[in-house]
């Protein structure tokens, strides 16, 4: 038996009944997904960060499929998404005791190890490099769709390149329904923005995307502190200067500015503010959001998404508090609005 084929008997043998999955997405939407997968084409999934546009990621036709669906640059590495870290070995030539220990620590969750690349895995997943980006997502749709299938599945963002990131089934109709076989529905995305990546393929852990687990975190399951990217550093998923983009442009003001921009421009634009719209404002085009991070990020590109669907000239969001717990909604709403 094959290195892959133990893989996906290892999957099968775990069973659907092993993880509780949300009522949304059903064994026979899972089954049906599985079969697409494996007949080379995609499928669009559920995790706990955002939607993934799923393929085989053994099979470089299929993932080469990806790319043609999203717009996405040849070298532009994608995600590979595993059921759990006893598959590391299968992906990666070495798993430091850096990265082991991140696993043990964050797995399954929204973090995203970067590690050099067994000989096995295709040129179309890692742009050509020799590094791979692996996670294991908490999400129990994405979860029993890996158990299911019994690989890995190559899994960036399912929407055009560049473009806000899915948190929906919905979302991710709207945008790529033509190029997916099933688009398989866990509801809302818990934690609504892509997760950290940690280059630990070098001598220094680095890194190289903020997410939610913060690096304060990351350093203290490692007991040593982070370094940052650099140029040598691999090219990771979402870290163009512009990137996470709606259509319309967003301009990201301070309070002050705002309250200026609101009286003199309020039939242009929309808003995303930490705080109530003014009395005369039309509220259809202001949200007020959450004022702790994690609420804010959840629901953050779904936001975007709204204000963006109303054919402002401009949108205007107001700047989050500049502390390590709003780090990576910065980074986002940045390159957003390059």
């Amino acid at each position: 038996m094959g290195a892959r084929t133990r893989l996906r008997a290892a999957g099968n043998a775990i069973g659907l009944a092993a993880i509780p999955m949300t009522t949304m997405a059903s064994d026979a939407a899972i089954r049906r997904a599985v079969a697409a997968l494996r007949a080379g084409e995609l499928v669009a999934f559920p995790t706990e960060t955002v939607y993934g546009l799923g393929a085989d990621a053994m099979n470089p036709d299929a993932v080469r499929r990806i790319f043609a669906a999203k717009g996405r640059p040849a070298d532009h590495p994608v995600i590979v998404h595993l059921l759990d870290a006893a598959q590391l070995a299968y992906w990666a030539r070495t798993v430091s005791p850096v990265a082991a220990a991140l696993a043990r620590h964050f797995w399954p969750g929204p973090l995203t190890l970067i590690l050099p690349r067994a000989a096995s895995v295709p040129d179309a997943v890692t742009g050509g490099q020799d590094t791979v980006g692996l996670r294991v997502p908490s999400h129990p749709v994405a979860r029993a769709l890996l158990a299911a299938f019994g690989g890995g599945l190559a899994g960036p963002s399912a929407n055009r390149f560049g473009r806000l990131s899915p948190t929906s089934a919905a979302d991710v109709r709207a945008e790529l329904g033509a190029e997916v076989a099933l688009v398989l529905d866990g509801g809302a995305s818990e934690i609504g923005i892509e997760s950290a990546i940690v280059d630990c393929s070098g001598e220094e852990p680095a890194l190289l995307r903020p997410g939610m687990i913060g690096a304060d975190a990351i350093a203290a399951a490692l007991g040593r502190p982070l370094a940052s990217a650099t140029r040598s550093s691999p090219r990771v998923p979402g870290m163009l200067r512009s990137h996470y983009a709606p259509q319309t442009p967003v301009s990201i003001v301070n309070a002050d500015e705002l309250r200026r921009r609101v009286r003199d421009e309020a039939a242009d634009i929309g808003v995303l503010a930490l705080r109530p719209a003014p009395p005369a404002f039309d509220p259809a085009r202001w949200v007020e959001a959450a004022a702790e991070p994690a609420a804010y990020a959840r629901e953050l590109y779904a936001q975007l998404r709204r204000l963006d669907a109303l054919g402002c000239r401009q949108l205007l969001v107001e700047a989050v508090p500049d502390t390590a717990s709003w780090t990576a909604i910065r980074d986002r709403l940045a390159r957003s609005a390059a």
